[in-house]
């Protein structure tokens, strides 16, 4: 059975499950409960109701009699919220072992039905805990707005920006900010070259001014002593000679990545590497390096390091477990969205039955870890009014590759 075939059955199931919901949730169709824990199904008021919300794509992968679009082809961008969807099942089947039953509904923020009228379902109100896998800032601001209202925990999974929202205690953001990954760099560096000379390599554009704009910043409020940081702005087709008057042959140069553009990144990494056998320099990337292949023979011998959030120790037991189930059933590697789906599940989950209404105030605690130490921590955008505007994972996990090698070097 081919990896698109079990795929699509596990879109059937869920569509299935979904046309069979009671009437009042079949208003809005595939906004439904797919699957639950409890045998009682989502109606029992007896059990802690968690809510999940995914882009599972329902109504674009299937016509109205129920019928498959798109023949033996299955469209990439399904996979994200589905491969979060089996990770989140596999965390309700361990629980349900567990004897550790919840209440819980998925709903499908890619259905026909809009995001908001879903949130002001009756069949919504009694929700305790909210994850979602989130897609842009509009789907962050009403789940979040959501939360506030009901006065329960938005845990948002995947998306790292705080949307402009503020004040807001119910929000929970796990995969931190930008802010936060320049934040952690600095200290970092601070901690292991704060000697060595450290070059900001960048190229014009907004975003970019903005990652200086907060290396800038900590330079003036940072505890320890500051970074002798140099920044360079590079043209688009930048190459090795332009790299070497700000590297420094008799000592390792530290040069800092100062763009999310993935092309600049590996187009740094290459020319640095071209020139390693003369300039020995380690490169600090940014977070959104996490999937970019480092192991072809053009970064040879050069060494890359970058903050996540998200850290799979390939030896720890239970990655090796759900690896395995994952690779039974689809034929293929897990994403890190299955591992996150399964985390997100079962930890808060485990959180909501221990807490139960009382869950907002300490979604913070490091009980039931299953692959992360998340530190999640208050965050007051204005300091003079201190004003709790949102939580966040502050946690960060700096992973070195060199020669296709990965390593934790935290």
């Amino acid at each position: 059975m081919t990896m698109h075939f079990r795929y699509l059955l596990t879109l059937s199931l869920i569509l299935a499950t979904a046309m069979g919901a009671t009437a009042q949730i079949d208003t809005a169709r595939r906004a439904n409960p797919a699957r639950s824990t409890d045998p009682a199904g989502p109606g029992d008021s007896s059990r802690h109701r968690l809510a999940i919300f995914a882009p599972l794509f329902l109504d674009s992968a299937f016509d109205a009699s129920g019928a498959y679009r798109y023949d033996k082809s299955f469209p990439k961008y399904f996979s994200p919220g589905l491969e979060f969807y089996e990770g989140a099942q596999m965390a309700l089947d361990s629980l349900q072992k567990e004897k550790a039953t919840l209440s819980v509904q998925l709903y499908d923020t890619r259905s026909g039905v809009p995001l908001q009228q879903i949130l002001q379902d009756s069949s919504f109100q009694s929700t305790e805990l909210i994850i979602g896998q989130v897609s842009n800032v509009a789907e962050l601001q009403q789940l979040a707005g959501a939360a506030a209202r009901l006065h329960i925990p938005f845990i948002n999974v995947n998306f790292p920006n705080d949307g402009g929202i503020t004040n807001n205690p119910s929000l929970v953001i796990l995969n931190s900010t930008l802010k936060t990954h320049c934040e952690g760099i600095y200290r970092f560096i601070q901690r292991n070259y704060p000697t060595r000379p450290i070059v900001f390599f960048r190229k014009k554009g907004a975003q970019e001014d903005r990652l200086k704009g907060y290396f800038t910043d900590i330079d003036k409020t940072t505890a320890s002593v500051p970074l002798k940081i140099k920044y360079v702005t590079l043209d688009d087709n930048f190459d090795a000679t332009a790299l070497t008057p700000y590297l420094d042959s008799a000592s390792e140069t530290i040069c800092i990545a100062g763009s999310l553009d993935d092309l600049f990144g590996t187009r740094l990494c290459q020319q640095l590497a071209f020139l390693n056998k003369t300039y020995h320099t380690t490169i600090i990337g940014m977070p959104t390096w996490d999937n970019l292949d480092f192991t072809q023979s053009g970064y040879a011998g050069e060494e890359i390091i970058y903050s996540t959030p998200f850290y799979l120790n390939p030896l720890d037991s239970l990655v090796k477990e759900l690896d395995q189930n994952f690779r039974a059933r689809f034929f293929s590697r897990p994403s890190d969205m299955v591992f996150r789906g399964y985390e997100s599940t079962y930890r808060f989950g485990r959180l909501l039955l221990l807490h139960g209404k009382d869950l907002a105030g300490s979604v913070g605690e490091k009980k039931f870890k299953v692959f992360n130490d998340f530190e999640i921590m208050p965050v007051f955008l204005n300091r003079q009014t201190m004003t709790l505007d949102y939580f966040e994972n502050r946690k960060l996990y700096f992973i070195r590759k060199l020669d296709g090698n990965i390593t934790n070097v935290n």
